[in-house]
């Protein structure tokens, strides 16, 4: 829509931006406040896998049924009705008084997420002219990266107060401004109805749902437990059954033609491996920073600040540089230098704090933010401009399902991963201490907990300083093994675009 004035076009960038910033800042603040989370509401380490996940979860499965109903009904109707069940579940979100309250207040509010978040890129998309939507794209990354940047310094701040749950009551603001600039732009949606995919959505529900369950519960039971056995492989057979349905519907809600398109099919593949790394592993750095490394919450929230700050002033950049010269050289560069940024923070031990921050975690966060900055604009452009426009709903709706269920799954995985690893390290480092059944029994009922973990009272005071070490250093063992999966996850990302993308 190449006659669409300047100011609308102003009030679909700044309805996009604030509205996708609820999301944004949703998540990374509530990351740095999970500790408090946890202390005040005596959450185990599973149990915080969920909080983070139960929301995720419903929006990936969703995601694609989201953008559809865009295309069908209006992608300005269905983005603002989005919005309103977003912020509503927020301040349900934040009223929370257990954890179980919590976890579902968190899954309805992946709900409205869902029908809110593929709107962004698609009202872009749609209302933007192809010679400008690199331009729009990038400076959307751009503004809503600087909006989110402050939400780990936010969470922590809020935290140290006591107050994590206004995490959630920021999204009120945030509504009304995006709702009264929504209200400005034109209407876009697809002339050619078609029907929504229900049984599309139950599958795909069930299949991440269930493979959820299984690897963040797998520690709990086990995995040779008949109930995680049953859960991984129903979520494997629902994986299946969605791929054989979306074949044969005639109104899919993820079309397999779009995987026609090369590039849509390999950016769509390192969209997968960039954001699952970078989502689990951003779950275990601020309780790394918080519970082990002694950071007050304040602080761990102001170390992801140059993180978000590079993100914000290169995706702009580097949207442009897409704009000419093509993708292939920065989904090289960008994903390289993400998996030096997560190897670097696999290096640091046990540190005396925040005074070691700058030779420790500083160079970590610094090229991870240059990789992540030059791969975010890029990537998105790559993934939209691969479908014709009458798609581009449902195109974001499958490219925001992958990130979406890249971070479920990889936090999940990563999460399992991590638990069982902390056991083993924790039982090892505390093998030749010779404790007592007593005390081993208390101690093992603590490992759910993770880094929370407290020294059994029966325990002699100096095995409870070396039990607390011993907590320090498996927990430190365990992030060091996420750090190095998300290296692995990233390195791939390079090799695929190497490999896939014509020059």
């Amino acid at each position: 829509m190449s006659d669409l004035s300047k100011p609308k076009q102003k009030a679909v960038l700044i309805s996009t931006i604030l509205a996708s910033s609820m999301a944004f800042i949703d998540s990374t603040a509530l990351n740095v406040a999970l500790p408090a989370l946890q202390q005040d509401l005596n959450i185990s380490g599973s149990e915080l896998l969920w909080i983070v996940n139960g929301y995720a979860l419903f929006l990936s499965a969703l995601l694609l049924v989201g953008g559809s109903i865009g295309d069908i009904f209006g992608r300005k109707r269905v983005f603002g009705v989005g919005i309103l069940f977003f912020t509503m579940s927020s301040i349900v979100c934040g009223v929370s008084t257990s954890p179980m309250m919590l976890i579902i207040s968190r899954c309805v509010q992946g709900v409205g997420g869902a029908l809110m978040v593929p709107g962004s890129l698609s009202l872009i998309t749609a209302l933007f002219p192809q010679n400008k939507r690199g331009w729009a794209i990038g400076t959307w990354s751009m503004f809503s990266a600087m909006t989110t940047v402050f939400g780990p310094a936010l969470g922590g701040w809020l935290a140290g107060m006591g107050l994590w749950r206004v995490v959630f009551f920021i999204n009120v603001p945030l509504a009304l401004i995006s709702l009264y600039f929504l209200y400005k732009i034109p209407e876009s949606k697809e002339l050619s109805a078609k029907k929504i995919d229900v049984l599309g959505a139950v599958l795909a529900t069930l299949s991440l749902g269930g493979l959820t369950y299984g690897f963040i519960e797998a520690p709990n039971y086990g995995f040779d437990s008949s109930r995680i056995a049953i859960s991984l492989a129903g979520g494997l057979l629902c994986l299946i059954l969605f791929i054989i349905h979306e074949k044969r519907s005639s109104h899919p809600m993820m079309p397999l033609s779009l995987f026609q398109s090369k590039i849509f099919s390999s950016t769509n593949i390192i969209t997968l491996f960039v954001y699952g790394a970078l989502g689990g592993f951003l779950f275990f750095f601020p309780l790394n920073l918080i519970q082990v490394q002694g950071y007050p919450a304040e602080i761990a929230g102001l170390t992801m600040l140059p993180f978000g700050l590079l993100i914000a002033f290169m995706s702009r950049w580097s949207g442009a540089w897409a704009d000419r010269v093509g993708v292939r050289p920065p989904l090289i560069i960008g994903p390289a230098l993400t998996a030096i940024g997560f190897y670097l923070f696999s290096i640091p031990d046990l540190t005396t704090g925040p005074s070691e921050f700058w030779s420790t975690y500083l160079p970590a966060i610094i090229v991870l933010g240059v990789g992540m900055g030059i791969t975010v604009a890029p990537l998105t452009t790559a993934v939209m401009g691969a479908v014709p426009q009458k798609n581009t709903g449902t195109a974001s709706g499958v490219n925001n399902t992958i990130s979406r269920t890249a971070g479920v799954l990889a936090i999940a995985v990563i999460g399992a991963f991590a638990l069982i690893s902390f056991e083993n390290s924790l039982k090892e480092r505390t093998q030749s201490l010779n404790l007592s059944a007593e005390v081993t029994q208390a101690l093992e009922r603590e490992i759910p907990k993770l880094a929370e973990a407290k020294p059994p009272k029966a325990a002699t005071a100096v095995n409870q300083q070396k039990i607390e070490a011993a907590i320090d250093y498996a927990f430190i063992d365990s992030f060091k093994q996420s750090a190095l999966i998300a290296t692995i996850l990233a390195g791939l990302s390079v090799f695929i675009a190497y490999f896939s993308i014509k020059r």
